[in-house]
Protein backbone atom coordinates (compact mmCIF):
# COMPACT_ATOMS: atom_id res chain seq x y z
CA UNK A 1 0.00 0.00 0.00
CA UNK A 2 1.33 3.37 -0.70
CA UNK A 3 0.55 6.45 2.00
CA UNK A 4 -0.86 9.22 0.63
CA UNK A 5 0.26 12.82 2.43
CA UNK A 6 -2.13 15.55 2.00
CA UNK A 7 -1.19 18.59 4.34
CA UNK A 8 1.34 19.49 6.76
CA UNK A 9 1.67 17.33 9.98
CA UNK A 10 2.92 19.22 12.98
CA UNK A 11 1.60 18.07 16.86
CA UNK A 12 3.01 21.11 18.00
CA UNK A 13 4.37 24.36 16.45
CA UNK A 14 3.49 26.84 13.78
CA UNK A 15 0.08 26.63 11.97
CA UNK A 16 0.92 24.02 9.14
CA UNK A 17 1.38 24.36 5.58
CA UNK A 18 -0.74 22.65 3.37
CA UNK A 19 1.28 20.25 0.30
CA UNK A 20 3.14 17.97 2.56
CA UNK A 21 1.74 15.76 4.70
CA UNK A 22 -1.21 14.99 7.25
CA UNK A 23 -3.67 17.28 9.04
CA UNK A 24 -2.65 19.27 12.41
CA UNK A 25 -2.75 17.29 15.20
CA UNK A 26 -2.69 17.92 18.82
CA UNK A 27 -0.42 16.22 21.01
CA UNK A 28 -3.19 14.88 22.52
CA UNK A 29 -4.33 12.64 19.74
CA UNK A 30 -0.60 11.91 19.20
CA UNK A 31 -0.75 9.54 22.36
CA UNK A 32 1.52 12.29 24.48
CA UNK A 33 0.76 15.36 26.16
CA UNK A 34 2.57 18.31 26.81
CA UNK A 35 2.76 18.15 29.73
CA UNK A 36 5.76 16.25 29.76
CA UNK A 37 7.60 19.37 28.84
CA UNK A 38 6.31 21.21 31.90
CA UNK A 39 7.23 17.68 33.86
CA UNK A 40 10.92 17.95 32.18
CA UNK A 41 11.33 20.93 32.13
CA UNK A 42 8.87 22.94 34.73
CA UNK A 43 8.25 25.51 32.05
CA UNK A 44 11.98 26.68 33.08
CA UNK A 45 15.26 27.16 32.11
CA UNK A 46 18.56 26.98 32.88
CA UNK A 47 20.20 29.51 34.44
CA UNK A 48 21.59 32.08 31.85
CA UNK A 49 19.45 30.81 29.17
CA UNK A 50 17.18 32.09 27.18
CA UNK A 51 14.61 30.77 24.66
CA UNK A 52 15.12 31.07 20.91
CA UNK A 53 13.40 33.43 19.54
CA UNK A 54 11.47 33.03 15.67
CA UNK A 55 12.39 29.81 13.79
CA UNK A 56 14.31 26.92 15.85
CA UNK A 57 14.48 24.74 13.57
CA UNK A 58 12.62 20.89 13.85
CA UNK A 59 12.50 17.71 15.30
CA UNK A 60 10.20 14.75 13.79
CA UNK A 61 10.14 11.19 15.27
CA UNK A 62 8.02 7.74 15.60
CA UNK A 63 7.70 8.34 19.13
CA UNK A 64 6.02 11.71 20.94
CA UNK A 65 8.12 12.03 23.97
CA UNK A 66 11.40 12.12 22.62
CA UNK A 67 10.45 14.62 20.48
CA UNK A 68 9.28 16.66 23.12
CA UNK A 69 13.02 16.81 24.63
CA UNK A 70 14.56 17.49 21.45
CA UNK A 71 12.23 20.48 20.55
CA UNK A 72 13.24 21.78 24.17
CA UNK A 73 16.76 21.57 23.42
CA UNK A 74 16.66 23.17 20.05
CA UNK A 75 14.21 26.32 22.02
CA UNK A 76 17.09 26.73 24.12
CA UNK A 77 19.88 27.18 21.97
CA UNK A 78 20.87 23.94 21.44
CA UNK A 79 21.94 22.50 17.67
CA UNK A 80 20.42 19.73 15.82
CA UNK A 81 23.21 17.28 17.15
CA UNK A 82 22.19 18.55 20.38
CA UNK A 83 18.29 17.52 19.98
CA UNK A 84 19.30 14.36 18.44
CA UNK A 85 21.82 13.28 21.44
CA UNK A 86 19.06 13.74 23.81
CA UNK A 87 16.40 12.32 21.53
CA UNK A 88 18.17 9.01 21.27
CA UNK A 89 18.57 8.66 25.17
CA UNK A 90 15.22 9.72 25.51
CA UNK A 91 14.49 7.15 23.00
CA UNK A 92 15.99 4.47 25.30
CA UNK A 93 13.34 5.23 27.85
CA UNK A 94 10.00 5.72 25.92
CA UNK A 95 10.93 3.58 23.11
CA UNK A 96 12.71 0.52 24.63
CA UNK A 97 11.24 -2.18 21.89
CA UNK A 98 12.97 -0.17 19.01
CA UNK A 99 15.73 1.88 20.84
CA UNK A 100 18.05 1.12 23.79
CA UNK A 101 21.33 1.16 25.35
CA UNK A 102 21.37 -2.15 24.59
CA UNK A 103 20.92 -1.67 21.20
CA UNK A 104 22.66 0.82 18.36
CA UNK A 105 21.82 2.59 14.57
CA UNK A 106 23.17 4.73 12.77
CA UNK A 107 23.68 8.86 11.99
CA UNK A 108 24.07 11.21 8.89
CA UNK A 109 25.29 14.70 10.09
CA UNK A 110 25.84 17.84 8.50
CA UNK A 111 26.89 21.22 8.97
CA UNK A 112 26.86 23.97 6.48
CA UNK A 113 30.17 25.64 7.55
CA UNK A 114 33.39 24.77 8.93
CA UNK A 115 33.23 24.63 12.84
CA UNK A 116 34.83 23.49 15.48
CA UNK A 117 34.54 20.23 17.64
CA UNK A 118 32.91 19.97 20.53
CA UNK A 119 36.02 18.19 22.22
CA UNK A 120 39.37 18.95 21.53
CA UNK A 121 40.60 15.25 21.38
CA UNK A 122 37.75 14.58 18.84
CA UNK A 123 38.53 17.56 16.16
CA UNK A 124 36.07 17.25 12.76
CA UNK A 125 37.03 15.19 9.98
CA UNK A 126 37.90 16.49 7.06
CA UNK A 127 34.57 15.77 5.46
CA UNK A 128 33.16 18.05 8.48
CA UNK A 129 35.31 20.76 7.96
CA UNK A 130 34.96 21.08 4.27
CA UNK A 131 30.65 21.57 4.61
CA UNK A 132 29.91 17.39 3.84
CA UNK A 133 28.07 15.81 5.39
CA UNK A 134 29.16 12.00 7.28
CA UNK A 135 28.29 8.80 8.99
CA UNK A 136 28.49 7.75 12.52
CA UNK A 137 27.93 4.12 12.65
CA UNK A 138 27.48 2.42 16.10
CA UNK A 139 25.25 -0.49 15.01
CA UNK A 140 24.61 -3.41 17.53
CA UNK A 141 28.18 -5.60 17.24
CA UNK A 142 28.13 -9.90 17.66
CA UNK A 143 30.03 -10.83 20.71
CA UNK A 144 33.29 -11.93 19.93
CA UNK A 145 34.73 -15.69 19.75
CA UNK A 146 31.03 -16.76 21.23
CA UNK A 147 29.13 -19.45 20.10
CA UNK A 148 24.69 -19.01 21.28
CA UNK A 149 24.08 -19.33 25.16
CA UNK A 150 22.01 -21.24 26.58
CA UNK A 151 18.11 -20.15 26.46
CA UNK A 152 19.05 -19.23 22.58
CA UNK A 153 18.90 -15.51 22.86
CA UNK A 154 22.19 -13.95 22.35
CA UNK A 155 22.65 -10.36 23.05
CA UNK A 156 24.52 -7.87 21.37
CA UNK A 157 27.12 -5.82 22.10
CA UNK A 158 25.74 -2.36 23.38
CA UNK A 159 26.71 0.39 21.19
CA UNK A 160 24.17 3.82 21.35
CA UNK A 161 26.01 5.17 24.42
CA UNK A 162 29.60 5.31 22.62
CA UNK A 163 27.99 6.64 19.30
CA UNK A 164 25.89 9.62 20.82
CA UNK A 165 29.43 10.42 22.24
CA UNK A 166 30.90 10.53 18.62
CA UNK A 167 27.87 12.43 17.38
CA UNK A 168 28.16 15.05 20.45
CA UNK A 169 32.12 15.48 20.43
CA UNK A 170 31.84 16.00 16.60
CA UNK A 171 29.10 18.11 16.24
CA UNK A 172 27.14 19.50 19.57
CA UNK A 173 27.47 22.25 21.25
CA UNK A 174 26.23 21.00 24.50
CA UNK A 175 28.28 18.94 27.14
CA UNK A 176 27.23 15.37 26.69
CA UNK A 177 26.41 14.81 30.28
CA UNK A 178 23.44 17.60 30.38
CA UNK A 179 22.17 15.75 26.94
CA UNK A 180 21.05 12.90 29.38
CA UNK A 181 19.73 14.19 31.66
CA UNK A 182 15.76 14.33 30.25
CA UNK A 183 16.23 10.86 29.89
CA UNK A 184 17.51 10.00 33.34
CA UNK A 185 14.16 12.10 34.16
CA UNK A 186 11.76 10.00 32.06
CA UNK A 187 13.19 6.66 33.42
CA UNK A 188 12.96 8.57 37.22
CA UNK A 189 10.09 9.97 37.44
CA UNK A 190 7.90 8.15 35.22
CA UNK A 191 7.40 8.64 31.50
CA UNK A 192 3.71 7.99 29.82
CA UNK A 193 3.41 5.34 27.48
CA UNK A 194 3.12 6.80 24.09
CA UNK A 195 0.65 5.51 21.61
CA UNK A 196 4.08 3.83 19.60
CA UNK A 197 5.18 2.02 22.40
CA UNK A 198 1.74 1.05 23.50
CA UNK A 199 1.22 -0.94 20.21
CA UNK A 200 4.58 -2.38 20.45
CA UNK A 201 3.33 -3.36 24.08
CA UNK A 202 0.72 -4.80 22.24
CA UNK A 203 1.97 -7.05 19.94
CA UNK A 204 4.17 -8.41 22.38
CA UNK A 205 1.77 -9.22 24.93
CA UNK A 206 2.71 -11.48 27.60
CA UNK A 207 5.52 -13.54 26.25
CA UNK A 208 7.82 -10.08 27.03
CA UNK A 209 6.31 -10.30 30.68
CA UNK A 210 7.78 -13.65 31.35
CA UNK A 211 10.98 -11.94 31.89
CA UNK A 212 11.50 -10.45 35.77
CA UNK A 213 12.99 -7.31 33.96
CA UNK A 214 10.55 -6.69 31.61
CA UNK A 215 7.72 -7.21 33.68
CA UNK A 216 8.48 -4.97 36.13
CA UNK A 217 9.29 -2.23 33.84
CA UNK A 218 6.58 -2.67 31.11
CA UNK A 219 3.93 -4.90 33.14
CA UNK A 220 4.36 -4.96 37.15
CA UNK A 221 0.52 -5.94 37.57
CA UNK A 222 0.86 -9.06 35.04
CA UNK A 223 -0.56 -7.14 31.78
CA UNK A 224 1.28 -5.17 29.51
CA UNK A 225 0.82 -0.94 30.62
CA UNK A 226 -2.05 0.56 28.48
CA UNK A 227 -1.16 4.05 26.57
CA UNK A 228 -0.90 7.16 28.75
CA UNK A 229 0.13 5.06 31.77
CA UNK A 230 3.19 5.57 33.47
CA UNK A 231 6.40 3.83 32.98
CA UNK A 232 8.92 4.05 36.04
CA UNK A 233 12.49 2.50 35.10
CA UNK A 234 14.63 3.91 38.29
CA UNK A 235 17.11 0.97 37.43
CA UNK A 236 17.78 2.34 33.88
CA UNK A 237 17.81 5.64 35.78
CA UNK A 238 20.47 5.25 37.96
CA UNK A 239 22.48 3.46 35.12
CA UNK A 240 21.85 6.83 32.88
CA UNK A 241 22.88 8.38 35.93
CA UNK A 242 26.30 6.59 36.26
CA UNK A 243 27.19 7.27 32.59
CA UNK A 244 26.37 11.52 33.30
CA UNK A 245 28.31 11.20 36.21
CA UNK A 246 31.32 9.05 35.73
CA UNK A 247 31.25 9.13 31.60
CA UNK A 248 30.29 7.29 28.73
CA UNK A 249 33.47 5.48 29.60
CA UNK A 250 32.63 4.26 32.42
CA UNK A 251 29.68 2.29 30.57
CA UNK A 252 32.60 0.56 28.38
CA UNK A 253 35.53 0.36 30.64
CA UNK A 254 35.46 0.79 34.12
CA UNK A 255 33.32 -0.79 36.71
CA UNK A 256 30.07 -0.02 34.97
CA UNK A 257 31.02 -2.31 32.54
CA UNK A 258 32.19 -5.39 34.50
CA UNK A 259 28.95 -4.77 36.32
CA UNK A 260 26.82 -4.63 33.11
CA UNK A 261 28.84 -7.96 31.45
CA UNK A 262 27.82 -9.72 34.78
CA UNK A 263 24.03 -8.58 34.82
CA UNK A 264 23.85 -9.89 30.69
CA UNK A 265 25.46 -13.00 31.76
CA UNK A 266 22.88 -13.61 34.33
CA UNK A 267 19.96 -13.68 31.85
CA UNK A 268 21.95 -15.67 29.23
CA UNK A 269 23.00 -12.53 27.05
CA UNK A 270 26.65 -13.70 26.78
CA UNK A 271 28.78 -10.86 26.74
CA UNK A 272 32.21 -10.25 28.56
CA UNK A 273 33.51 -7.00 29.69
CA UNK A 274 36.24 -7.00 26.95
CA UNK A 275 33.09 -7.16 24.01
CA UNK A 276 32.06 -3.91 26.06
CA UNK A 277 35.98 -2.40 25.73
CA UNK A 278 36.27 -3.33 21.85
CA UNK A 279 32.80 -1.64 20.97
CA UNK A 280 33.81 1.41 19.22
CA UNK A 281 31.48 3.29 16.77
CA UNK A 282 33.48 4.28 13.15
CA UNK A 283 32.63 7.91 11.13
CA UNK A 284 32.64 6.54 7.89
CA UNK A 285 32.22 8.86 4.01
CA UNK A 286 28.35 8.11 2.98
CA UNK A 287 27.46 7.36 -0.26
CA UNK A 288 26.90 10.12 -1.87
CA UNK A 289 25.17 10.45 -5.39
CA UNK A 290 24.34 13.65 -7.56
CA UNK A 291 20.86 15.09 -7.79
CA UNK A 292 21.77 18.51 -9.80
CA UNK A 293 22.41 20.89 -8.51
CA UNK A 294 22.63 19.62 -5.07
CA UNK A 295 24.05 16.23 -4.04
CA UNK A 296 21.82 13.66 -1.85
CA UNK A 297 24.17 11.72 0.98
CA UNK A 298 22.80 8.03 2.35
CA UNK A 299 24.03 6.02 5.28
CA UNK A 300 26.64 3.51 4.21
CA UNK A 301 27.38 -0.40 4.99
CA UNK A 302 26.64 -1.90 7.59
CA UNK A 303 23.87 0.48 7.76
CA UNK A 304 22.68 -1.13 4.56
CA UNK A 305 19.10 0.52 4.69
CA UNK A 306 21.24 3.60 3.06
CA UNK A 307 22.20 1.45 0.28
CA UNK A 308 18.89 -0.04 -0.54
CA UNK A 309 17.61 3.85 -0.75
CA UNK A 310 20.43 4.80 -2.74
CA UNK A 311 19.66 2.42 -5.36
CA UNK A 312 16.05 2.66 -5.13
CA UNK A 313 16.69 6.71 -5.31
CA UNK A 314 18.45 6.13 -8.71
CA UNK A 315 15.66 4.53 -10.13
CA UNK A 316 13.01 6.89 -9.15
CA UNK A 317 15.33 9.72 -10.11
CA UNK A 318 15.59 8.22 -13.37
CA UNK A 319 11.95 8.62 -14.00
CA UNK A 320 12.33 4.84 -15.80
CA UNK A 321 11.15 3.15 -13.16
CA UNK A 322 8.26 2.45 -10.64
CA UNK A 323 7.96 2.58 -7.25
CA UNK A 324 7.73 -1.22 -7.56
CA UNK A 325 10.89 -0.99 -9.45
CA UNK A 326 12.93 0.98 -7.16
CA UNK A 327 11.71 -1.42 -3.98
CA UNK A 328 13.11 -4.26 -5.95
CA UNK A 329 16.24 -2.93 -7.32
CA UNK A 330 16.96 -1.78 -3.32
CA UNK A 331 16.44 -5.74 -2.61
CA UNK A 332 18.68 -6.90 -4.65
CA UNK A 333 21.76 -4.46 -4.24
CA UNK A 334 21.85 -4.93 -0.67
CA UNK A 335 21.08 -9.05 -0.85
CA UNK A 336 24.29 -9.02 -2.86
CA UNK A 337 26.10 -6.72 -0.71
CA UNK A 338 25.02 -8.81 2.89
CA UNK A 339 26.37 -12.09 0.06
CA UNK A 340 29.69 -10.90 -0.69
CA UNK A 341 30.32 -7.52 0.01
CA UNK A 342 32.31 -5.37 -2.29
CA UNK A 343 32.63 -1.69 -3.22
CA UNK A 344 28.72 -0.28 -2.47
CA UNK A 345 29.68 2.19 -5.02
CA UNK A 346 30.42 -0.42 -7.82
CA UNK A 347 27.15 -2.36 -6.67
CA UNK A 348 25.30 0.45 -7.25
CA UNK A 349 27.11 1.12 -10.96
CA UNK A 350 26.07 -2.82 -11.79
CA UNK A 351 22.96 -3.09 -13.67
CA UNK A 352 22.75 -6.56 -14.10
CA UNK A 353 22.29 -7.58 -10.69
CA UNK A 354 19.64 -10.47 -10.55
CA UNK A 355 16.72 -9.71 -8.64
CA UNK A 356 16.70 -10.85 -4.96
CA UNK A 357 14.63 -10.66 -2.18
CA UNK A 358 15.53 -9.86 1.37
CA UNK A 359 14.66 -12.14 4.46
CA UNK A 360 12.10 -10.82 7.31
CA UNK A 361 13.65 -7.93 8.72
CA UNK A 362 13.56 -6.62 12.32
CA UNK A 363 11.93 -3.05 13.17
CA UNK A 364 13.87 -0.03 13.79
CA UNK A 365 13.20 3.63 14.41
CA UNK A 366 14.17 6.73 12.89
CA UNK A 367 14.43 10.45 13.65
CA UNK A 368 15.49 13.65 12.40
CA UNK A 369 16.63 16.47 13.88
CA UNK A 370 17.27 20.27 11.90
CA UNK A 371 18.23 23.38 13.64
CA UNK A 372 18.28 27.44 12.61
CA UNK A 373 21.71 27.51 10.53
CA UNK A 374 21.09 24.33 8.63
CA UNK A 375 22.63 21.74 10.82
CA UNK A 376 20.90 18.11 10.33
CA UNK A 377 21.22 15.34 11.92
CA UNK A 378 19.18 11.92 10.57
CA UNK A 379 19.56 8.33 12.81
CA UNK A 380 18.05 5.24 12.59
CA UNK A 381 18.27 3.06 15.52
CA UNK A 382 17.34 -1.04 16.75
CA UNK A 383 17.13 -3.60 18.94
CA UNK A 384 17.81 -6.02 16.40
CA UNK A 385 14.31 -7.06 17.43
CA UNK A 386 11.08 -5.84 18.57
CA UNK A 387 12.20 -5.82 22.22
CA UNK A 388 15.42 -7.14 21.60
CA UNK A 389 15.67 -10.91 23.09
CA UNK A 390 12.90 -9.47 25.28
CA UNK A 391 15.11 -9.60 28.45
CA UNK A 392 16.09 -7.16 30.78
CA UNK A 393 19.93 -7.07 32.44
CA UNK A 394 19.51 -8.12 35.90
CA UNK A 395 19.50 -5.10 38.26
CA UNK A 396 20.03 -2.03 35.24
CA UNK A 397 16.91 -1.89 33.52
CA UNK A 398 18.78 -1.94 30.37
CA UNK A 399 16.80 -4.40 27.26
CA UNK A 400 19.48 -6.53 25.31
CA UNK A 401 19.26 -6.03 21.70
CA UNK A 402 19.56 -9.06 19.78
CA UNK A 403 22.93 -10.46 18.18
CA UNK A 404 23.13 -10.23 14.63
CA UNK A 405 24.44 -13.65 14.86
CA UNK A 406 21.17 -14.90 15.45
CA UNK A 407 19.35 -12.50 13.53
CA UNK A 408 19.44 -10.47 9.93
CA UNK A 409 20.14 -7.04 10.31
CA UNK A 410 17.66 -4.07 9.82
CA UNK A 411 17.42 -1.83 7.43
CA UNK A 412 19.03 1.24 8.76
CA UNK A 413 17.89 3.57 6.35
CA UNK A 414 18.62 7.76 6.00
CA UNK A 415 19.81 9.86 3.59
CA UNK A 416 20.64 14.16 3.61
CA UNK A 417 20.74 16.15 0.41
CA UNK A 418 22.91 19.61 0.67
CA UNK A 419 24.29 21.65 -2.20
CA UNK A 420 27.79 21.68 -2.07
CA UNK A 421 28.65 25.05 -3.78
CA UNK A 422 26.40 27.28 -1.38
CA UNK A 423 27.46 25.33 1.66
CA UNK A 424 23.34 24.46 2.82
CA UNK A 425 21.01 22.11 3.85
CA UNK A 426 18.10 21.31 1.49
CA UNK A 427 16.66 18.38 3.03
CA UNK A 428 16.47 14.77 4.97
CA UNK A 429 14.71 11.89 5.72
CA UNK A 430 15.01 8.92 8.01
CA UNK A 431 12.83 6.01 7.79
CA UNK A 432 11.61 2.57 9.47
CA UNK A 433 9.65 -0.14 8.16
CA UNK A 434 11.26 -3.59 8.08
CA UNK A 435 12.09 -4.01 3.91
CA UNK A 436 10.41 -1.11 3.37
CA UNK A 437 12.84 1.62 4.95
CA UNK A 438 14.96 2.47 2.26
CA UNK A 439 12.40 2.47 -0.54
CA UNK A 440 10.62 4.93 2.09
CA UNK A 441 13.54 7.52 2.33
CA UNK A 442 14.27 7.33 -1.34
CA UNK A 443 10.52 8.20 -2.32
CA UNK A 444 10.44 10.50 0.23
CA UNK A 445 13.76 12.08 -0.65
CA UNK A 446 12.82 12.53 -4.61
CA UNK A 447 9.32 13.88 -3.83
CA UNK A 448 11.24 16.77 -1.37
CA UNK A 449 14.00 17.37 -4.45
CA UNK A 450 11.21 17.67 -6.89
CA UNK A 451 9.33 20.04 -4.55
CA UNK A 452 6.18 17.82 -4.88
CA UNK A 453 4.10 16.50 -2.01
CA UNK A 454 4.91 13.20 -0.63
CA UNK A 455 3.15 10.70 -1.77
CA UNK A 456 4.71 7.54 -2.38
CA UNK A 457 6.13 6.13 0.81
CA UNK A 458 4.83 2.44 0.82
CA UNK A 459 3.74 -0.19 3.74
CA UNK A 460 5.49 -1.01 5.79
CA UNK A 461 7.85 2.06 5.57
CA UNK A 462 7.33 5.07 7.89
CA UNK A 463 9.27 8.45 6.77
CA UNK A 464 10.23 11.68 9.24
CA UNK A 465 11.27 14.23 6.81
CA UNK A 466 12.24 17.78 6.41
CA UNK A 467 13.03 20.27 3.65
CA UNK A 468 14.49 23.87 2.94
CA UNK A 469 13.78 23.92 -0.39
CA UNK A 470 15.41 27.71 -0.54
CA UNK A 471 18.27 26.36 1.49
CA UNK A 472 19.37 27.02 4.86
CA UNK A 473 21.23 28.96 6.30
CA UNK A 474 19.19 31.40 4.90
CA UNK A 475 15.24 32.26 4.50
CA UNK A 476 13.19 29.37 6.38
CA UNK A 477 9.56 30.61 5.56
CA UNK A 478 9.78 27.76 3.15
CA UNK A 479 10.98 24.93 5.13
CA UNK A 480 8.76 22.22 5.99
CA UNK A 481 8.65 19.01 7.67
CA UNK A 482 6.34 16.09 9.32
CA UNK A 483 6.41 12.79 9.95
CA UNK A 484 4.20 9.74 8.10
CA UNK A 485 0.34 10.18 8.84
CA UNK A 486 0.24 6.40 9.30
CA UNK A 487 2.53 6.51 12.48
CA UNK A 488 1.79 7.81 16.10
CA UNK A 489 5.31 9.84 16.11
CA UNK A 490 5.23 13.70 15.91
CA UNK A 491 7.35 16.54 14.23
CA UNK A 492 7.44 19.55 16.62
CA UNK A 493 8.79 22.96 15.83
CA UNK A 494 8.27 26.66 18.06
CA UNK A 495 8.24 30.22 17.85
Amino acid sequence: MVGRYRTKLRCAGRVAMAGIFAPVLSLTSCGVSDNVNNFLFGGQVSPGTQRVKGFIGTVIADEPNAALVGREILSTGGNAADAAVAMAFALTVTYPSRAGLGGGGACLAYRPKPGKSNDAYSPLTAAAANGSPEAIIFTPLAPAGKTEPAGGRPAAVPMLARGMFVLSAQYGSRSFESLIVPAEQLARFGAPVSRAFGRDLATVGSALLADPGARSSFGPSGTPLPEGAKMLQPELAAVLTQIRVEGVGSFYQGNLANQLAADVAAVGGGLTAADFRAALPKVMAPLVLPAAPDSVAFLPPPADGGLDAAAAFQVLRSGKGSLTLAAERGASVVARSRAQGGDPQALLRDTALPNATLPALPASTSFVALDNSGDAVACALTMNNLFGTGRVARGTGMVLAASPASVPPPLLAAALAWNPNLHAFRAVSAASGQDAAGVAVAASMTDMLRKAPIATVPDPGRANIAECPDYLPGEPSTCRWATDPRGAGVALSGE
